[in-house]
Formats: structure tokens, sequence, C-alpha cells
């Protein structure tokens, strides 16, 4: 059963994707998520592309354009060194919430 994405969490998501596989388009970022979350993610354009415009508005992200595997033009984005400074950031933050989430619900 898909689940919804938290506030704040696709961005992170995005960013570590491409840090750990190096640059990608639109649609290898979201099938790799959905793989990453074994189909519990289910994430369509609508939901991708603003985020992905708005993390290469903050300048974490670059972005060319590339033919894909099926010979088809598509925008690659890549991580930035600003944007692996923020994945570190955002990693941080949301370990610290996740930790604090957990105490609420043990108790």
């Amino acid at each position: 059963m898909p689940i919804p994405i938290l506030q704040g969490t696709l961005d992170l998501m995005i960013l570590r994707t491409l840090a750990s596989m190096g640059p990608q388009h639109a649609y290898g970022i979201a099938s790799r998520l959905q793989q990453v979350s074994e189909d519990t993610l289910n994430l369509n354009q609508g939901t991708i592309y603003p985020a992905l415009v708005r993390i290469e508005q903050h300048g974490w992200t670059r972005g060319s354009w590339g033919k894909t595997e099926s010979n088809r033009e598509a925008k690659y984005y890549s991580i930035t060194k600003a944007g692996l400074k923020a994945l570190e950031a955002e990693t941080e933050r949301w370990r610290q919430m996740a930790g604090v989430v957990e105490k609420l619900l043990m108790e």
C-alpha cells in the first residue's frame, strides 16, 4: 500500500539518490525511490518535478540535457557541492527528528 511522502523528505531522498547514483533524469530518480521503498512510494511527475525545480533553484543540483537509454532527450540532474552540504545537514536534521518521534512513540 503506498504511503504519503512526509513534507520535506522528498528533497532529502532525491539528493541522497543523486549522491549515491550519480547524474539521473527524473524518471530514473523516481524509479530508484520506488525500488528502494519496495513500491511503498509511488512518485508521479506532479510530485517529483516541483521538487527537482526547487532543489535546482537552491543550487543543490545542476541540470543538463542528455539522451536516455532509449535515445530520448531528458534533463539529467547532478548534485553540487552545495547539494552535498545540504544533504549532510538534512540527513542530520532527519535523524534528530526521527529520534524524537521514536522516543514519543515508545512512551
